[in-house]
């Protein structure tokens, strides 16, 4: 007699238990360290300009909670044009220098949303094997055929189009697993050549790129090349929530009503708008945390690959330790934590098998003295781990993700 489902489902999750928490994990939750203390240095969250405390963004938030009347909650679809939400599209799309845009619950809804309602069955959709996973599953939602394509390689994606015809071309600006930079420019060039249609996750730039923090398509000049950009504010932003830049006002009431995210979730509460408001404020005239980032970030990078570490094509403030099978990323997790680094342990399904990763989300906060300590315990990873994993048989099967951002 074959089980029923729910012997099926419980089949499932006492595999996982058995597989990978009692196997693979020795008993430890992999994801699950010990907490930092006073003194120690955190690297493990997204907040890369470190605002999530700034006291200008904390008074408008305590001032929306004590004055804000009672929110309203139903889908962004009902919002009259003088509803704060909608004022800060509009500021939100100016920023990106887009001419329309539209606030989401999350990152995860934006890209949903978005790949939901431009794709469909008869449209295939090329995404870079490195993308976030929020994108595959939007495609996958509409039915189209979905062709991955080697990562940050345009004459790959070039070759894919070629077998199966124009289509839409999903990339991330900035990869938040290793933090390499996609080649933009490339990449337009192609969608331009084969009549294709581009969409950039601009979530890990958007807020350290480009003038006034407006992003990597706005520093490279291709806000007209690009016809939609998404981007979590869960980033540089710190806030719960995301944002979809589109190349037509028209867009904005076509995706309040025909995407499902948008559609069947309620609006922002005004606190969120207004820190959300604040912290646009804040991104636009503090400039020197941008500059600061870029300083602190170049010397990490720089440190780290002079002593031979494969960052993987880290152009940014994503740095990451190729860490290899789990056991050996929880050791050299441990190892890092002792000597009060804390960053974030990678595995899957954020990353392949057997291709764990150790990743410092750097910050505009972080002191010279911390960057030395960082380097210095980097320093003494790769004397007692070496600076690379042991060989592993690669998948065959793309990586289908990217950082610790899903959901956001």
């Amino acid at each position: 007699m074959s089980p029923t489902v729910a012997e099926r489902i419980r089949l499932r999750v006492e595999r996982f238990h058995s597989d990978r928490f009692a196997g693979h994990w020795g008993g430890r939750h992999i994801l699950h360290g010990r907490a930092p203390g006073y003194g120690d240095i955190v690297v493990s969250s997204n907040d890369y300009l470190a605002l999530a405390v700034d006291p200008r963004i904390t008074h408008a938030i305590r001032t929306a909670l004590r004055s804000a009347p009672v929110p309203r909650f139903a889908s962004g679809a009902y919002l009259p044009g003088n509803h704060p939400q909608v004022m800060l599209e509009r500021a939100l799309a100016d920023h990106l220098r887009a001419p329309a845009g539209i606030l989401c619950q999350s990152g995860w809804d934006a890209k949903v949303g978005l790949m939901q309602s431009i794709a469909d069955p008869g449209t295939p959709v090329y995404i870079d094997q490195f993308a976030h996973m929020s994108l595959w599953h939007g495609a996958k939602v509409t039915g189209a055929p979905i062709y991955s394509f080697r990562h940050n390689f345009p004459g790959h994606l070039r070759e894919q189009i070629r077998a199966h015809g124009p289509g839409i071309i999903a990339v991330d600006a900035i990869y938040g697993t290793n933090g390499s930079r996609c080649p933009l420019t490339q990449i337009c060039d192609a969608a331009d050549e084969t009549d294709s249609v581009l969409v950039v996750d601009e979530s890990h730039a958007l807020g350290t790129d480009g003038p006034a923090g407006s992003g990597m398509v706005a520093a490279l000049g291709l806000t007209e090349r690009v016809p939609y950009r998404i981007a979590s504010l869960a980033k540089a932003f710190g806030a719960r929530a995301g944002f979809v830049a589109a190349s037509a006002i028209d867009f904005v009431d076509y995706f309040k009503m025909e995407s499902h995210p948008a559609v069947f979730s309620s609006t922002l509460l005004p606190y969120e708008i207004a820190g959300l408001a604040a912290t646009l404020d804040v991104i636009r005239v503090d400039n020197w945390r941008r500059q600061r980032l870029r300083e602190l970030s170049t010397m990490v990078r720089r440190a780290l690959t002079m002593l031979e570490f494969d960052l993987a094509g880290s152009a940014s403030h994503i740095v990451a330790l190729q860490a290899g099978p789990d056991a050996r990323a929880m050791a050299i997790r441990d190892f890092l934590e002792a000597r009060g680094i804390f960053g974030t342990l990678l595995c899957s399904p954020l990353t392949a098998r057997n291709r764990a990763l150790l990743r410092f989300g750097l910050h505009a906060a972080l002191t010279d003295q911390q960057i030395d300590r960082i380097i210095g315990a980097c320093t003494e990873i790769r004397t007692h781990f070496g600076a690379t994993p042991p060989l592993e048989p690669h998948p065959k099967h793309a990586q289908p993700t990217a950082g610790l951002s899903t959901g956001t």
